[in-house]
């Protein structure tokens, strides 16, 4: 986002669209004859989605190159900063007690 990364769309904007994502999700996994109680609690939240989105936008911004640690966490920061609201996500994400959900990137790469 530092990265001169221009502002995406307002929060209800994105949120609208992450929660249609999420729902696409979940019909395509309900469909597949998955239990909801199996997979559930491993998606993300609307607001981690956005999260998401906005960090896909600032890899896309520095030519797809993956953030480090350090500029995640800078990449990160600067989204909590930009979009108050998305603060706890921000934070939940890169809190280590967040480490068991399988989308984690962090957790892909590792496992």
């Amino acid at each position: 986002m530092s990265e001169a990364v221009p502002r995406r769309a307002s929060l209800e904007v994105l949120r609208a669209e992450a929660s249609d994502e999420l729902a696409v999700l979940i019909q395509e996994r309900l469909l597949s004859g998955e239990d909801p109680w199996d997979f559930m609690e491993d998606l993300p939240s609307v607001d981690e989605l956005v999260v998401y989105l906005l960090r896909a936008d600032n890899i896309t911004a520095n030519d797809g190159v993956r953030p480090n640690a350090a500029r995640n966490y800078r990449v990160m920061r600067q989204i909590a900063l930009e979009y108050p609201e998305l603060t706890t996500a921000v934070w939940g994400l890169l809190d280590e007690g967040s480490r068991h959900r399988k989308w984690d990137a962090t957790i892909a790469d590792a496992s």
